[in-house]
């Protein structure tokens, strides 16, 4: 692996979804903002590369959830495995 991972496993790896499905689903629709190296983008791509350091904003429903990525992870684990891949900076998970 090179260090980058699709964001669309992420968000579900870190239990953000239930399933790949939703979380491509949810960017495609509604989409999210990323911050890469100090520029931020909004990006709508399920596909779109993200790495350790990355800040994700997603809006969820009502809420609006700022994301540190600390981990890109290798799997999806249990709960307590999934909230080491991230640090909430604002909002709800």
């Amino acid at each position: 692996m090179d260090g980058t991972l699709r964001l669309d496993i992420w968000l579900w790896r870190a239990r953000f979804f239930k399933t790949r499905t939703l979380a491509a689903d949810h960017l495609r629709g509604r989409g999210a903002r990323l911050t890469h190296n100090g520029q931020t983008r909004r990006i709508d791509k399920p596909a779109t590369a993200i790495t350790a350091g990355d800040i994700v904003t997603l809006v969820r429903g009502a809420h609006i959830s700022t994301i540190e990525i600390l981990d890109l992870g290798t799997r999806r684990g249990p709960p307590a495995e999934a909230q080491a891949l991230y640090r909430l900076l604002e909002g709800e998970t």
